[in-house]
């Protein structure tokens, strides 16, 4: 692996080390921190489009209030990788499971996450959610660990 990409590597994991932390405390202010706006979510159910604060915050909301209904209590990051697509794009896919009260696993997906090297920071401008099988291997591993 290059210098760049070791940089890079760094980056992206204490990139993701942040948003997960954010993601398990249900911290509205350091997630939206995470994000470009405006942003797209894609999930097999639907696309949404949050192009302003107000948008983020009531999808962020409904996501954590049914992870709070669902009791989670972790999230594990299965594996990850990224490829970098340009000196300021970078493609990452995270196979995800969320963890119940019973160590069950209440959903697992892979997440494709398009990022963007904005004011000196990585932000994700688009996040495309699939089942597990659409998971792919990217150029270089990286770790999550909350």
């Amino acid at each position: 692996m290059s210098y760049i990409s070791l940089m890079h590597k760094s980056a992206i994991e204490q990139f993701f080390q942040r948003y997960l932390t954010a993601f398990h405390q249900q911290n509205m202010s350091d997630m939206q921190q995470c994000y470009q706006l405006p942003c797209t979510l894609h999930t097999p159910d639907k696309v949404v489009l949050i192009a302003s604060d107000k948008v983020f915050e009531q999808e962020f909301l409904d996501i954590f209030t049914v992870l709070s209904h669902a009791e989670i209590k972790r999230f594990v990051a299965l594996k990850a990788s990224f490829s970098q697509l340009s000196e300021t794009l970078i493609l990452a896919c995270v196979d995800w499971q969320f963890i119940g009260p019973k160590d069950e696993v209440f959903t697992d997906f892979s997440a494709f996450y398009h990022l963007a090297l904005s004011e000196g920071q990585w932000r994700i401008f688009n996040v495309v959610s699939q089942e597990l099988s659409q998971s792919v291997d990217l150029k270089h591993v990286f770790n999550i660990i909350l």
